[in-house]
């Protein structure tokens, strides 16, 4: 099968379902303009700034975007290249970008808080505290895990290192120059885009060479600086920086396959059972992930995005459109993935990684492209330092939604260290000690094979609390988010059994405690929410 024409089918079914399906969501959650957003509403040029939809689109796809998209379709190709391919066109219209949409527009309608406010104010205080304990945990294994992926890559790819240290000054002066300066956009960006571009090239240059430990401090104090600045000094304008890189990425890519057009040579499928994950129901949905919907959006959507969001309206191309850019980059590591043989495929899997096998598929696209030809060896560095760039990003953005976690759960406190918790610098290291105990322990390798099912956990509670408050809202029970909503439910559960038996089995009651914890917490938020769904009104019982 041409590589090319399923490209090309994909891109229009995306297209189409952003056209159709997200204006019928909008229209769904009703959209108003009129309204002002939480970021004009209360704005403090910290955390409430308002953002062009350009810019805002920026931060956000860098912040969901990550590596993720890239390691979870290239992972689950052992179960071939068709049921991934299916998942993440499904999964990503129906499930992915309606949840990114309005886990971003409920945010919205309440003043820019997180997930775990909305399910205070309409299931109770019990399922808030257990939602965002839950969300500080994770966030602390994203942190663990970012951290120690991103100083790797700077030890073993020093053109990364000093490429990323680069971005962070330009990203300080474009904040500067947009936000106290008033400089235009349009301007503004050309010049950063090709500084930027200039400094991809001096990263070759000038690589920094210093030791993953070392790395790891380095990395701590700026996420520490990164969630405590002010969201337009820093974050934003990196974030919609760093989106260049993977928009010329994915545009290259594309064009690239397009003129190179592979034969799909990867069985269709395989087998129910993969030595390497296990079955794929429920594995194929857990390790595809970030691609088809991922939980950790809505920590994104509502914990930064709502509080930029200039006005309603510009939720569907940031959060909506933002999924489906993510699930096409999925779609085309899956590619590269798939235009191998299997005996191609296992080899460099094992020896090189998901990331390996995407960075060598796409070098070879690339320079299909007529009149372009590039070293090999540098086309896989530059794309090994754009995933790089994206991990760091989620990085920093996975500390500043640590930090307001901890914050709303210091609402729950006794009125003195309530205070001091509220405090961001307090909150900030709070939120980074326990990654940080994770990273120097090494404890965090032994939890991280259950982050997947926690992302995908944290995606049903998501859509279990954008059903109370549309309940409530419109006093109608949405059957489009309560099939996501029960689905993702049931998928996560049978993973989180699965592991739960399997590490029983190998003596690991680490991994399996983890997950009964994971599992009870999932049930007793469900419970609630169904009791307020039962009552048949919309009215949630004092708790």
């Amino acid at each position: 099968m041409s590589g090319s024409l399923l490209l090309l089918a994909s891109l229009v079914l995306l297209i189409a379902a952003y056209a159709l399906y997200g204006r019928w969501v909008a229209k769904k959650f009703g959209v108003d303009d009129t309204l002002l957003t939480p970021a004009h509403r209360l704005r403090d040029d910290v955390d409430y700034v308002p953002a062009r939809a350009p810019v805002l689109l920026g931060h956000h796809f860098a912040s969901i975007a990550g590596a993720a998209p890239i390691i979870g379709p290239v992972s689950a190709a052992v179960f071939g290249w068709v049921p991934v391919l299916l998942w993440l066109i499904l999964g990503g219209i129906f499930f992915g970008a309606m949840h990114d949409f309005a886990a971003l527009f409920v945010s919205v309608r309440n003043d820019g808080r997180s997930i775990g406010e909305v399910i205070k104010k309409h299931v109770g205080s019990r399922g808030s505290i257990l939602f965002l304990l839950f969300t500080w945990f994770t966030l602390a294994l994203v942190i663990a895990a970012f951290a120690i992926i991103v100083a790797k890559t700077f030890a073993t790819v020093p053109a990364a290192a000093s490429s990323s240290l680069m971005f962070i000054a330009l990203a300080i002066v474009f904040g500067v120059a947009l936000n106290r300066f008033k400089m235009s956009l349009a301007p503004a960006s050309v010049v950063g885009v090709t500084l930027l571009l200039i400094m991809v090239w001096l990263g070759q240059v000038f690589p920094v060479s210093i030791a993953e430990s070392t790395w790891i401090y380095i990395l701590l104090v700026y996420i520490y600086v990164a969630s405590v600045a002010p969201v337009w000094l820093l974050l934003q304008p990196r974030d919609y920086l760093n989106s260049f890189l993977l928009y010329i990425l994915l545009a290259a890519g594309f064009i690239g396959m397009l003129f190179y057009n592979p034969t799909i040579v990867a069985p269709a499928f395989t087998s129910f059972k993969a030595e390497s994950l296990g079955y794929l129901f429920p594995m194929l949905f857990v390790t595809v992930a970030c691609g088809a919907i991922s939980g950790f959006h809505s920590l994104v959507a509502s914990g930064t995005t709502a509080k930029q969001l200039d006005r309603e309206s510009d939720a569907q191309p940031v959060a909506f459109g933002g999924m489906l850019i993510e699930t096409f980059l999925a779609i085309l590591a899956l590619l590269t993935a798939a235009m191998l043989s299997s005996e191609s495929y296992v080899a460099d899997l094992a020896a090189k990684g998901p990331v390996g096998v995407f960075s060598n598929g796409m070098a070879q696209a690339i320079n299909a492209i007529p009149g372009l030809k590039f070293d090999p060896a540098v086309l896989v560095s530059f794309v090994s330092l754009v995933v790089s760039a994206f991990a760091l990003t989620s990085l920093d953005t996975a500390t500043r939604l640590g930090r307001f976690a901890f914050q709303e759960l210091a609402e729950f406190m006794p009125e003195k260290p309530r205070a001091i918790c509220r405090n961001k610098h307090v909150a900030t290291m709070l939120a980074i000690l326990p990654g940080a105990i994770l990273m120097f322990t090494g404890q965090w390798k032994a939890i991280w094979p259950l982050f997947g099912s926690a992302n995908q956990l944290l995606a049903s509670i998501a859509l279990l609390s954008i059903t109370v408050w549309y309940f409530h809202s419109f006093h109608k029970k949405p059957l489009f988010i309560i099939v996501p909503m029960v689905t993702m439910f049931l998928v996560t559960c049978c993973a989180l059994i699965n592991v739960i038996i399997d590490n029983l089995g190998k003596q690991g009651y680490l991994m399996a405690g983890l997950s009964a914890i994971l599992l009870l917490l999932a049930t007793v938020l469900a419970w609630e929410a169904a009791g307020i769904l039962r009552q048949g009104h919309p009215e949630a019982s004092a708790r």
